[in-house]
C-alpha cells in the first residue's frame, strides 16, 4: 500500500511565550502548560516518531518525571509545552528518512540525542557531542563549540544546523562525525542494566576519541605517600586543607592508641648509601604522618635516597586497612613507623604533569597485597589458581597461609606465631605462616596471592628439563594459568596490543640463570613476577603458537617501545613496565629516578604521531606498604586495597582537574573493554556486584577524566 505523508511546518527555534517557570522532578526547570514552548527538529537523518522530552538535570539523557512528551513528525519536528534542555529518544519504533518525503526505513539501533539548553532547533548526534563537551567544561558553550568545530574541521555555525542542508566537505565531515558519535551512543545504551545512561553516554563520547591506550605501571606508592599535599586533592588530614577527613591515630595490636610510632626496624635507608638513618634515629616519632624529605627533620631523606622496603602482602594489607579505619599500618608492618612517611610531591616532574592534566584521587588497588597479585589483577581481574595445593604430592603443600577467621568465616588476620611481641613498640609482628597461597575456599580451590614464579623462563626459579620452563618441583613455581585475560579478548577482537617491559630482552638472553635474570649491573632490573602474561598457557615458549604469541605481544622497552612511539606504530593497547631501578619500588629504587624516567617517557609519547588520540594512564601496582588515609570501598575477597596515585594524560583529559570518581586497577580494563566492545571479564562483573551489595558504587571506567573535545 502506498504511504501518504503529510509534512508539517518546521519550527526551528525555542520560543518563549512567558517567563513563568516551575521546578519539577530531578531539579529541572519546565514551563507551565500555558507558558513557554520549545520547538525543533530531530535530525542527522530526519527521525519520525522519536520521543522528545525535557531532560532531567541530574539523570542526564533521560526524561524529567514531570516533562511533557512529544512525538516527532515525519520531518523530525516537535513542539513541547515548556522550556528546558531537550532529549530525544530514537527507538526501534521510529522511522528514519534520508530526505524529506522519502519512504523511510525502520530504525534498527536505539539512539539518544541531547541538545544544549536553549539550542534545540536541530537535535542530532552533533548536538549531543556538543552538550557532552559542555557538561565536561562547566557549561561553557563558546569554548565547547570552538573546540568541537576545530576537531571536526567545520564552522561553528554548522554544529547546530541541519547538516542535510550543507554541502561539500562540511557535509562529509559532519556525516562522518555523526556516524562515529552514533556508534558511541549505541555502545553506551548497550551497557544497559542499572548503568546511568547520562554517564555512560558522556563516557562513550569521550572514549570514542581515544585510539591508543598506554598504561605505565610503576611500583609501590600510595596516594598520600606522593600526592598527599596536592592542591584540591583528598590529601593528608591536618596537612592538606582539601582533605575530607581527620587523622585516625595508629593503633597497637590490641587496639590501643600508640603513644609514638614504632621504630623502623633495621633502619630507614637501604644499606650502601651516603645517607644513613638508623633504627635508633627513627624511634619516638609522633603518632602522625611525617614528611620523609623535610630538610629540617633529623630523619631527612631526599627523594633520591632509597628507603628500606616495607612489607606489602595480601593478608597484611587487609590487616593494616582494618575495616577501613587504616589505623594499623604501623602495627602490621615490618618497617614500623616508615609506613607513615610521605614526600613533598611538588618537587616531582610528574606532579607538574598532574597539574596540567588529570589526577585521580579516588583510585584503589584492584587487589590487596603485592606486585604479583596486582599485576595479575591488572590483566584478568582475577587471582591465579593453584588446584590441589594441599595434595601430598604438591610442591606447594607447605605454602598455605595460616589465617584466623571469625564465626562467619570472615578474615580476622594472619595467625600470630611464636615470639609475637605484645606491642609493636617492642618488635615487628610474627606470624605462624604468611605464605603464598590462600586456604582452600568453599569450592575446594586454592589461590596464589603472594609472589610465585612464572612457569616459563625468565623465572625466578631455575630451569626444568625443558630449558624454557621453570622447575615445576619448586614450591614457588605457579602452575600454568588458563583464565581469560584482557590480552585474549583483544586478540579475539583483532585489536593489537603489547606488554613492553624494561630489561625483557636481557632477561630472556640470561634465562634460565634465575639469579642473574633478576639482577643486572648490580641493580635489580627485571622482576619475573612483574610479567603477568608469562604465567599463561597462550605464551608457552616450547610451542610454535606460544612462541609466535610471545614475539607478537611480549616486547622489550629499549628495543621497541620508544621506537614504535616515534614511528606512530604503537599498538592500540600498550602496557609499559619500567625496569627495576626506574620503577620507584622502595628497597631497590628511589622516587626521583623513576619520576624523571616516566616524565621523559610521557614527553616522548607527546611527540608521537599518535599523541593526538592517545590516553596515557600512569599508575602504580600497589601501595608498597605505605599508609593512606582513605578507606577503600568494600568489595570482594580480592579487593579493592589501598588508594593509589593515578595520572590521566591526553589531549582529551580535563586540564588541571582532580577526578574524584571511584576507580580501581581494573578500571583500566573497563575502559579498554568498553572502548573496543570486548566481552566483559567475569572478575569485573563480580567486583561491581560486590560493591553494590555493600552499598558502594560500581567502579568507573576512567572516562570521568575525559572530555569529548580535545583540550589542546
Amino acid at each position: 500500500m502506498k504511504r501518504t505523508m503529510q509534512w508539517l511546518p518546521v519550527t526551528v527555534a525555542t520560543v518563549t511565550l512567558s517567563a513563568g517557570l516551575s521546578a519539577c522532578g530531578g531539579g529541572s526547570s519546565i514551563g507551565e502548560a500555558t507558558g513557554s514552548v520549545t520547538s525543533g527538529q530531530v535530525t542527522g537523518s530526519y527521525y519520525e516518531n522519536a520521543k522528545v522530552c525535557f531532560e532531567d538535570k541530574v539523570k542526564k539523557a533521560t526524561c524529567d518525571a514531570a516533562s511533557p512528551v512529544a512525538r516527532t513528525a515525519p520531518d523530525g519536528s516537535f513542539s513541547l509545552k515548556g522550556q528546558g534542555a531537550v532529549v530525544a529518544t530514537v527507538d526501534t519504533d521510529a522511522i528514519r528518512h534520508e530526505a524529506l518525503g522519502d519512504k523511510g526505513s525502520a530504525v534498527t539501533q536505539k539512539l539518544v540525542f541531547r541538545a544544549p539548553l536553549g539550542r534545540s532547533a536541530f537535535i542530532s548526534a552533533i548536538s549531543t557531542e556538543l552538550t557532552a563537551a559542555m557538561d565536561a567544561n562547566g557549561g561553557d558553550f563558546a569554548d565547547a563549540s570552538k573546540k568541537l568545530a576545530a576537531k571536526i574541521g567545520t564552522a561553528e555555525a554548522n554544529l547546530l544546523a541541519d547538516i542535510n542542508k550543507l554541502g561539500g566537505n562540511d557535509l562529509a565531515k559532519l556525516k562522518a562525525e555523526a556516524a562515529a558519535v552514533n556508534a558511541a551512543i549505541a555502545a553506551a545504551i548497550a551497557q544497559g542494566g542499572t548503568v546511568d545512561l547520562g554517564q555512560a553516554l558522556a563516557g562513550a563520547l569521550a572514549m570514542n576519541n581515544i585510539q591508543n591506550v598506554v598504561v605505565i605501571f610503576a611500583e609501590n606508592r600510595g596516594f598520600d605517600n606522593l600526592y598527599g599535599l596536592f592542591p584540591g586533592a583528598n590529601g593528608i588530614p591536618g596537612v592538606n586543607p582539601t582533605s575530607t577527613s581527620s587523622y585516625v591515630p595508629q593503633k597497637d595490636f590490641d587496639g590501643s592508641t600508640l603513644p609514638v610510632l614504632p621504630p623502623t626496624w633495621g633502619g630507614m635507608t637501604l644499606a650502601g648509601q651516603s645517607t644513613v638513618i638508623t633504627q635508633a634515629q627513627s624511634a619516638n616519632l609522633p603518632n602522625k604522618p611525617f614528611q620523609i624529605d623535610d630538610a629540617n627533620s633529623p630523619i631527612y631523606m631526599s627523594s633520591s635516597v632509597i628507603t628500606r622496603d616495607l612489607v606489602h602482602r595480601f593478608f597484611n594489607n587487609q590487616m593494616q586497612i582494618n575495616g577501613g579505619k587504616n589505623d594499623k599500618f604501623a602495627a602490621y608492618s615490618d618497617a614500623g613507623g616508615l609506613s607513615m612517611g610521605y614526600y613533598d610531591g611538588s618537587k616531582m616532574k610528574l606532579w607538574n604533569i598532574a597539574k596540567q592534566y588529570t589526577l585521580a584521587d579516588n583510585f584503589f588497588m584492584g587487589a590487596f597485597g603485592g606486585s604479583f597479585l596486582t599485576h595479575q589483577y591488572l590483566i584478568c581481574a582475577c587471582a591465579p589458581t593453584y588446584p590441589n595445593a594441599d595434595a601430598a604430592t604438591s610442591p606447594a603443600k607447605g605454602n598455605i597461609s595460616a589465617v584466623t577467621l571469625d564465626a562467619s568465616g570472615n578474615l580476622v588476620g594472619l595467625t600470630p606465631g611464636t615470639g609475637n611481641p605484645t606491642s609493636v613498640l617492642n618488635g615487628a609482628p610474627v606470624y605462624l605462616k604468611d605464605s603464598t597461597i590462600t586456604p582452600k575456599d568453599a569450592s575446594g580451590m586454592f589461590y596464589a596471592v603472594n609472589t610465585m614464579q612464572p612457569p616459563y623462563q625468565p623465572s625466578g626459579n631455575n630451569a626444568a628439563a625443558v630449558a624454557v620452563y621453570a622447575d615445576p618441583s619448586k614450591a614457588t613455581t605457579l602452575p600454568v594459568q588458563t583464565q581469560a585475560n584482557i590480552g585474549d579478548e583483544l586478540t579475539s577482537k583483532g585489536v593489537d596490543w603489547a606488554w613492553y617491559a624494561g630489561a625483557w630482552n636481557a632477561a630472556l638472553a640470561d634465562a634460565p640463570n634465575a639469579t642473574r635474570s633478576v639482577i643486572y649491573g648490580g641493580k635489580v632490573q627485571f622482576q619475573p613476577h612483574h610479567q603477568p602474561f608469562n604465567y599463561y598457557s597462550r605464551f608457552d615458549p616450547a610451542t610454535a603458537a606460544g612462541a609466535a604469541e610471545r614475539a607478537a605481544h611480549l616486547k622489550d622497552f629499549d628495543a621497541s617501545f620508544l621506537q614504535d612511539a616515534a614511528a606512530g606504530k604503537l599498538p592500540a593497547v600498550a602496557f609499559y613496565k619500567p625496569q627495576g631501578n626506574l620503577n620507584q619500588h622502595a628497597g631497590y629504587a628511589n622516587v626521583a629516578d623513576g619520576d624523571a624516567h616516566v616524565a621523559d617517557v610521557i614527553t616522548k609519547l607527546q611527540a608521537s604521531p599518535q599523541w593526538k588520540n592517545m590516553l596515557i594512564v600512569v599508575t602504580y601496582d600497589e601501595n608498597g606498604g605505605f599508609w593512606d588515609h582513605v578507606a577503600p570501598p568494600k568489595g570482594d575477597r580480592w579487593g579493592p586495597g589501598t588508594r593509589l596515585p593515578t595520572l590521566l594524560v591526553s589531549p582529551y583529559a580535563k586540564k588541571g582537574f582532580v577526578d574524584h570518581t571511584q576507580y580501581d586497577t581494573a578500571s583500566i580494563l573497563r575502559f579498554i573493554t568498553n572502548r573496543y566492545a570486548l566481552p566483559v571479564l567475569p572478575g569485573l562483573t563480580a567486583r561491581d556486584k560486590a560493591l553494590v551489595a555493600s552499598g558502594a558504587k560500581p567502579m568507573g571506567d576512567l572516562t570521568g577524566a575525559l572530555t569529548p573535545v580535545p583540550q589542546e
